[in-house]
């Protein structure tokens, strides 16, 4: 005795025929690229959206806050509140281990410093690589990862 096919679920019936180059693909991501960005941050909305940008970045980041002093470091973390007040970014600095928790009403500017660690470094480029070194007949074939550097 057998159990229900994949195929006899009533999602799978003749009058939805299946597309295999449909099923469970979910969009590619464009990145864009922000890095040397400095937004303008004339309204709340523009420094939220900002500040998003700076938490999704995988590089250091330069925040400028009203006391003119500049914190560049890494966005971990941010706490998103219905004010200005309320709501929070946590900064690795660079040239520290203390983890610093800054209120957006204290920010002035943003600008997007450091290099973007993993631009170009998709798993598409990573195939194309890897095919280009076989291709030119290079010696061993491993799956190292490249520098951060």
């Amino acid at each position: 005795m057998t159990g229900p096919r994949h195929a006899d679920r009533p999602s799978h019936t003749e009058g939805s025929p299946l597309n295999p180059d449909t099923l469970e693909v979910a969009p590619g991501t464009v990145h864009e690229s922000v890095q040397g960005w400095v937004p303008k941050l004339a309204t709340e909305e523009e420094l939220r959206v900002a500040l998003e940008k700076a938490f999704d970045y995988r590089g250091d980041v330069t925040l400028t806050l009203k006391d003119n002093s500049r914190i560049e470091g890494y966005l971990f973390d941010r706490t998103t509140g219905s004010s200005l007040t309320t709501s929070f970014v946590r900064v690795l600095p660079k040239d520290s281990n203390q983890k610093l928790k800054i209120c957006y009403a204290e920010i002035a500017a943003l600008a997007f410093t450091g290099r973007d660690t993993a631009a170009g470094k998709s798993w598409e480029a990573w195939v194309r690589k890897y095919w280009e070194k076989k291709a030119s007949g290079e010696g061993v074939l491993t799956l190292e990862p490249e520098s951060l550097d």
